[in-house]
């Protein structure tokens, strides 16, 4: 078990803290131009500070003054995006102590804008930088001996980050921010000393300007940037991680809100991903103790104290390598920390607790610099340690209660290889990922051995031969905890409480062919400097240029070489792409393919295939589909940002009244929602049907895109009712690929397939089961699941023809969260499915069997359908034991009576619906469910939500 040092004894600036920050002073406003230090500063002796809390520098702007009231106690409302960046810029302005700038823009093209504030001498020009090179040299313990690097923690001040308003409903942790920067900026106390002394505070206030415009969650595109932080997918959080690298911070809070009038701080609930160093969890915990300290108000909740009060150990895990704590945690050894309050609260309330606990982890920081910095550098000694043995860190647990369930197992893991035989571009688009993370990757240059190998799938392998141009990823390397995180086959859940999914695999999300080895090998291999790709040969006048479009890497630039005009072709047998060689020019061809990883070959011959064209795509936006979250806004990012192509909009309306929104389409792709027939008539489904037969592609993803499909008599495929107890928890499993079919030109034989409790399909009898699960020995799935087995010989990809046209059907998201590249590649292909190209025995077997055809999907359309428990996302699912399911039930039916129960096996399940497909930290009573349940002494065999 972890160390842990939670909520004994208080920090040593808590008695000061309770009259330092809870009193605002009247001050006047000096204008003031943009402050700058003087360089001779850095030679002075500090200045000596003040015993008054309340005192402050009269030419910084005070809230009270700026916006015409305090921030904290007294704040009538929260800001506005535009008076958080204002204020910003003109603390800036005024304050020698502070540096202003914009960290990244958001899809609409706003500011996110930081301010980083020290002491004065830290601002002199040159001396941040040099602040921020010293800390990110303890990173490498190589190239750093350790008597310097002692040095530098007895020197340099340690790198704070406060971050608020990820999601752009939960405002608080932003105003709150501004408050923190206030007093860093101008108070003159020797607490406001001591935290500029000891550290570098960076402030983001708000990480999410659109969606705290529209008092939204998600982005713009409707993605939840709580869970973008590996994949980096959207703007906001890639800005932010670049600059992480750049300032690589200790600490880190992310400041969020909840449902209620309480407030969450760590110690974290299990589980823990077991890469997450020590150090970090040590000082997680410790700053516990401290916001505890310094909290106020009613202190911790329990007995009679159940509102403005503060708890630990509940529902904000610390495993999904996507989250704000998380990534900082894993991948930049910080105490990545989630804050949450409760939005019920009044705003006054809800800004001064975030700003207590602000106060008070920048206070714990100060105190603890050295050991912390000192613990720093340990953190990277270590991974480079255990990196070289081939050590994984063990499985622990941080909740007094739990114990490991699931231990780590005994492998050991020196190196990863990617191997370069298929899928190249989404190889190398996951290098670059890698390589954004500060990971050294290497190219092979000679074909190397492998005596021992193990297979991503599951498998092993001896003597493999890598051959050269695979790419080497050493754990021998300060990123190791980084690597195994994110490359891992599986994340070795230690208990079964889950809030997100249950594997992240890279390789597997790309499905490209990987393996590792415990193996001590010295490959001949040059570092990765650059994304490799481009233009490889020239090809002379009349000849062409060529790539295989394997991946997402070359759907998307086959995408953007539609879009500019350039005419394309592509072999239906091998899924080469083709262009004449003066169709573009040939720099910009090899810039463009760079950028991507993508290859291109000049030849003498001639473009040879089949003609793409531009899908003109239709979105659908009708019944059941959100339009703000979702595969919705994963397919406007996707399909419209990234591939350039244009959505139309289509409405429930428009198909029932075959509008020319509707009927003008080429393509009309079919979100996950909520309803079984999208609120499409008799007639409207019967239009839906025509369009298709005419030669529409109709494209469905998840529940309610094969919904429809089925109502609409396109499929045959029925769904197969989920047994009691199956769990699949954001898993992947292996999936057998039908080759011929148009949908899986370039996919491997095998593949790998991403399962977040999708709908179980029996296979189609009209059509081709493109993706199925093997029945036999084969079978193999990572992460957390639960009678699994009932997946096998079911079908994850459908391909229906219908007269000229054909549907396309994907039990699961192909598009979640954008970092699926198997599945989007797969999703590119039915887009630019060809006229008339429906897979031989898809032609055959409609031929045939006209009448069965429509007897059989005339019978799957009028099947009973499971009900749809967990709307986008997933149900709640609570196992007991069968002798305390009736305790259970007591505590559940205080919150809902629309809980289902099942025993299986000596468990007992309690099923919660949750048709709006919450996530765990949206949902309104899941959090205070499941510690009702722990209060109440029943042991909780699993919980998933």
């Amino acid at each position: 078990m972890r160390l842990r040092t939670t909520l004994c004894g208080r920090s040593p600036y808590g008695m000061a803290l309770g009259v330092a920050v809870l009193v605002s002073a009247a001050l006047t406003l000096t204008p003031a131009s943009p402050a700058q230090a003087d360089p001779a500063d850095a030679r002075k002796a500090p200045e000596r500070c003040s015993t008054d809390p309340n005192a402050h520098l009269g030419k910084v702007p005070a809230p009270e003054q700026f916006f015409g009231f305090p921030l904290g106690k007294g704040q009538p409302r929260v800001l506005t995006t535009e008076e958080i960046k204002k204020y910003v810029e003109a603390v800036g302005g005024a304050s020698d102590r502070v540096v202003t700038g914009t960290v990244a823009h958001s899809v609409t093209g706003q500011d996110l804008p930081y301010a980083i504030v020290s002491n004065s001498h830290n601002m002199v020009p040159g001396q941040l930088k040099k602040i921020a090179d010293q800390i990110r040299s303890l990173r490498d313990p190589r190239s750093l001996r350790a008597d310097k690097a002692a040095r530098i923690a007895d020197d340099s001040p340690a790198i704070v980050w406060i971050a608020g308003n990820v999601h752009g409903g939960e405002k608080s942790g932003a105003d709150a921010a501004l408050k923190t920067l206030y007093e860093l900026a101008s108070g003159l106390s020797c607490d406001v000393a001591k935290r500029n002394d000891n550290l570098v505070t960076v402030i983001v206030p708000t990480q999410n300007p659109d969606g705290r415009d529209a008092s939204r969650r998600q982005n713009e595109y409707g993605f939840d940037l709580n869970r973008d932080w590996f994949a980096r997918t959207q703007p906001e959080t890639d800005g932010k991680i670049e600059m992480l690298r750049q300032y690589p911070p200790q600490v880190f809070v992310d400041a969020h809100e909840m449902g209620g009038r309480q407030y969450f701080f760590p110690p974290n609930a299990d589980p823990i991903h077991h890469e997450i160093a020590d150090q970090p969890v040590n000082w997680i915990n410790r700053i516990g103790a401290a916001n505890a300290a310094g909290f106020g108000y009613n202190g911790a909740c329990g007995g009679a104290v159940t509102t403005e009060c503060y708890f630990n150990y509940a529902t904000y895990d610390l495993f999904y390598m996507g989250y704000g704590d998380s990534v900082p945690a894993a991948g930049f050894g910080a105490a990545g920390m989630t804050f949450e309050k409760g939005s019920s609260s009044a705003v006054e309330d809800r800004v001064q607790q975030q700003f207590n606990t602000q106060w008070a982890t920048t206070g714990w920081a100060a105190d603890n610099r050295r050991e912390v910095l000192n613990g720093y550098y340990s953190i990277w000694r270590t991974a480079l340690a255990e990196g070289a043995a081939g050590t994984l860190e063990p499985n622990e647990v941080v909740q007094p209660t739990n114990t490991v369930r699931f231990p780590v197992p005994g492998i050991t893991i020196r190196s990863y290889f990617l191997l370069p035989d298929r899928q190249l571009g989404d190889v190398r688009r996951l290098v670059e990922r890698l390589r954004r993370m500060d990971v050294e990757v290497y190219r092979v240059k000679k074909p190397v051995k492998v005596p021992s190998a193990r297979v991503f799938g599951g498998r092993t392998a001896s003597d493999v031969t890598v051959p050269e141009g695979a790419y080497w990823i050493p754990m021998d390397q300060p990123q190791k905890h980084w690597i195994q995180a994110v490359m891992g086959e599986d994340p070795y859940v230690p208990f079964p409480y889950f809030y997100d999914v249950s594997s992240w695999s890279n390789p597997l999300l790309s499905g490209v062919n990987t393996i590792s080895t415990g193996d001590v090998l010295s490959p001949k291999a040059d570092l990765v400097r650059d994304i490799d790709g481009g233009v490889a040969s020239a090809a002379p006048r009349g000849g062409s240029y060529s790539y295989p479009m394997d991946s997402a890497a070359a759907s998307e630039l086959t995408f953007r070489l539609l879009g500019a005009g350039v005419p394309l072709t592509r072999d239906d047998r091998t899924g080469v792409v083709s262009l004449p060689a003066t169709a573009t020019n040939r720099g910009e061809l090899d810039k463009l393919a760079r950028s991507l990883g993508v290859t291109v070959e000049g030849a003498a011959a001639p473009a040879s295939g089949a003609a793409l064209h531009t899908p003109d795509v239709g979105l659908f936006a009708g019944t059941g589909v959100s339009t703000t979250s979702g595969s919705y806004g994963e397919a406007r990012y996707v399909l419209g940002d990234r591939w350039g192509l244009g959505l139309t909009p289509v409405t429930t309306a428009d198909i029932n009244g075959n509008t020319p929104a509707f009927t003008e389409r080429t393509v009309l792709l079919v979100p996950d929602g909520s309803s079984a027939n999208g609120g499409l008539t008799a007639q409207g489904l019967a239009n839906l049907r025509q369009w298709v037969s005419a030669g529409g592609t109709y494209v469905g993803l998840r529940n309610e895109g094969t919904r429809v499909a089925r109502s609409a008599g396109l499929t045959s495929t029925t769904e197969k009712a989920k047994p009691t107890g199956y769990q699949v928890i954001g898993s992947h499993f292996r999936v057998d690929v039908a080759q011929g079919s148009p949908v899986s030109l370039g996919r491997p034989a095998e593949d790998f397939q991403f399962n977040n409790g999708d709908p179980i399909l029996n296979p189609s009898q009209t059509g081709v089961n493109v993706l199925t699960y093997p029945s036999d020995d084969t079978f193999w799935s990572n992460g957390y699941t639960v009678g699994a087995e009932a997946l096998k010989g079911t079908a994850s990809l459908v391909d229906e023809p219908t007269g000229a046209g054909h549907a396309v059907l994907f039990a699961y998201n192909p598009l979640f969260r954008a970092y699926n590249e198997n599945g989007i590649h797969l999703l590119a292909n039915a887009l630019l499915y060809p006229a008339g190209g429906a897979a031989p025995q898809a032609k055959q077997r409609i031929a045939s069997a006209r009448p069965e055809t429509e007897s059989l999907r005339s019978a799957a359309a009028t099947a009973e359908e499971p009900p749809n428990l967990g709307g986008e996302w997933r149900p709640i699912v609570i196992q007991v034991a069968d002798a305390d399911l009736a305790r259970a039930q007591a505590v559940v039916e205080r919150y809902t009576d629309t809980a289902l129960t099942a025993s299986a096996d000596g468990s007992s399940y309690i099923t919660i619906p949750n048709p709006d497909g919450l996530s765990a930290d949206e949902h309104p009573f899941v959090r205070d469910l499941v510690r009702d349940l722990g209060a109440a002494g029943i042991p909780l065999r699993s919980v998933v939500a």
